[in-house]
């Protein structure tokens, strides 16, 4: 079947709640900086409704609900509430200097909820429904109902509540899997049910709210789509409670990518989501994993050598978006164990290698016999190996002599001497410790604009006479080298260990140029 990027059909909002149910995730805390960064982000990329907090959670949660609430442009700004006066109150005093607040209040209505955490009887929670309701229009226009663990509700009385927070003038009803219970096709059957058999369902938006305990949540938010909800709360990167919550990203892009079968649209800009994904990653120190969709680090990449040719005939037979959309430069071609010759002959070419049938094919049987070895081959491991095969020199810059003052007065200086293309320059520079006082040197020496991208260290053997084993990577617009060295002396292994990253860059640039 072949995939559309259709951006026909009914309008979905995006309801971003990674500033209150992510932040809830264990380790996600994040500070009123960070909160406003994210929400102007947020904001930037077409998000129609921000759930900036839970304010009576905390005099810190009120103060980061209200100046969201002032900084936000354009989409509508939510705080939580429970169905207490109090919640109610301080969420509506939270939101009101926002352009467009909203109170989203909830109440569970399951009944191992009703029974075990709340001790209240159903009529009870159908009475404090519409209480709460009423109690947040009367602050706002814009009033949000939830029945939490909605999908473990008795179907007559989630009617019932949903009926009732209508009545009491709830313009969006969002009915939870709160527990990441159902599946897609019992959430699409209960939206259809609700809507048609309240009788005052088509004064609502219906809304979804899935979490991913049987990793079922993007797949159940897109079928409550299909019951008729048309506004869908998910998180960047899929954070939040427990396994955590839909992701906006995963969400955006499988409307955008099958509007063939998911006939909708939403406001988001796409391109903007790898940029949002990393600024979540970053403030709540939670990584993304390699293979996430859309924004995982192996989104859009590709080793098996069979998908490497296919994609250098043709991207569209292995990815079905253009990374671009998304926010990503280009596609890249992984070199391991499983790539085909196809595509080692293309990364040569971007390394500025020309070889001769003869050249690739004994280079590629030794880049195979490489990789059965090493996990990851780096365009230094390719470079070292054709190297060898066409008879080019080692580092052209080497470690001649080092000396380093260190200690508690500081500061820590260092004085180099390199040989660089056969001709000693020596240089005396100073850092924030020894190595950088070291590689300050070598900079001095050499300049470059490569960032240190890695700095290791590993002992070969045990005891305190064991050799220094270290790794340096840079890496420069794109590329990464990376220098080894093992010396007695940690600090002497270091400058070695750089110098040869720093030689391996300067010999492709030189490759590179001459190619031109």
């Amino acid at each position: 079947m072949t995939v559309t990027n259709d951006t026909n059909g009914e309008r979905v909002l995006i309801f971003d709640t990674t500033l209150r149910d992510g932040e809830q995730c264990p380790g996600a805390t994040m500070t009123l900086e960070e909160k406003l960064e994210v929400a102007q982000l947020l904001d930037e990329m077409g998000v129609d409704i921000i759930e900036a907090g839970f304010p009576i959670a905390s005099n810190g949660d009120f103060e980061s609900v209200s100046a969201i609430a002032k900084v936000v442009k354009n989409a509508v700004v939510a705080g939580l509430a429970r169905a207490g006066d109090m919640d109610v109150d301080r969420a509506g005093e939270a939101v009101r200097h926002a352009a467009r607040p909203r109170i989203h209040t909830f109440l569970s209505t399951s009944p191992v909820h009703m029974k075990h955490k709340l001790q209240l009887d159903p009529e009870r929670v159908l009475e404090l429904v519409s209480r709460s309701v009423t109690r947040a229009r009367n602050l706002v226009d814009d009033v949000e109902w939830s029945a939490e663990d909605g999908t473990r509700t008795e179907p007559e009385f989630l009617y019932r509540c949903v009926e009732a927070a209508i009545n009491a003038g709830a313009t969006t009803i969002n009915i939870p899997d709160t527990v990441g219970y159902t599946t897609p096709e019992e959430y699409t059957a209960m939206f259809r049910n609700v809507r048609e058999k309240v009788p005052n369902a088509d004064k609502a938006v219906f809304s979804v709210h899935c979490h991913n305990d049987l990793g079922m949540a993007v797949a159940n938010s897109l079928a409550g789509l299909k019951g008729g909800a048309r506004q869908i709360e998910c998180t960047i990167n899929g954070i939040g409670e427990r396994a955590g919550n839909a992701a906006l990203e995963e969400i955006v892009m499988a409307i955008k990518t099958r509007g063939d079968v998911l006939p909708y649209h939403t406001n988001i800009d796409t391109t903007m989501l790898m940029r949002a994904s990393k600024l979540v990653s970053a403030v709540t120190s939670f990584p993304v994993q390699y293979n996430k969709a859309i924004v995982g680090r192996n989104a859009f990449a590709h080793e098996s050598g069979i998908h490497q040719d296919g994609m250098l005939k043709n991207a569209q037979t292995y990815e079905i978006m253009l990374p671009e959309e998304v926010g990503v430069h280009k596609s890249s071609l992984v070199m391991g164990k499983h790539s085909g010759r196809n595509a080692f002959r293309d990364k040569l070419r971007q390394l500025g290698f020309e070889l001769s049938d003869n050249q690739l094919q004994d280079a590629f049987v030794r880049f195979k016999e490489l990789a059965d070895r090493k996990k990851h081959i780096f365009d230094e491991d390719i470079e070292a190996l054709v190297d060898q095969e066409m008879g080019h020199a080692h580092d052209d810059i080497r470690v001649v002599a080092l000396t380093v003052i260190a200690g508690t007065g500081g500061p820590q200086r260092a004085t180099l001497t390199l040989n660089v293309d056969g001709r000693e320059v020596t240089k005396e520079a100073s850092g924030n410790g020894p190595v950088d006082a070291t590689f300050n040197a070598i900079h001095a020496i050499v300049p470059h604009e490569a960032k240190l991208s890695l700095y290791q260290v590993h002992a070969v053997t045990e005891g305190t006479d064991a050799q220094a084993e270290v790794s340096v990577r840079l890496e420069q617009n794109g590329r990464l080298f990376t220098g080894r060295g093992a010396e007695p002396d940690t600090l002497v292994a270091s400058a070695r260990a750089y110098v040869h990253a720093l030689s391996k860059l300067m010999q492709s640039r030189q490759r590179v140029h001459a190619a031109g």
